[in-house]
């Protein structure tokens, strides 16, 4: 996957592969499902910290932020 990724403050457009993109979409998916279905496999409270980078946890939105992204990413391929 090296290379494949572009992203720059100087840049107005990214650049990914179509393998990456497809592999990226499929991340997302998951990541969603995992953000919502209850039980042990459910990502836990301290691991939605870390993803929201010290923000707010916020379950709900990042589960649609990588459903919608990974469907949008799914229909440009």
């Amino acid at each position: 996957m090296p290379g494949s990724l572009t992203i720059s403050h100087h840049e107005s457009a990214v650049t990914l592969d179509h393998a990456d993109a497809e592999r990226l979409a499929t991340v997302l998916a998951e990541l969603a499902y995992l953000l919502e279905i209850p039980g042990p496999n459910r990502i836990n409270d301290a691991q939605l910290s870390l993803l929201c980078e010290g923000r707010s946890p916020d379950r709900a939105e990042l589960a649609h932020w990588s459903q919608a992204l990974s469907t949008q990413l799914k229909g440009r391929l």
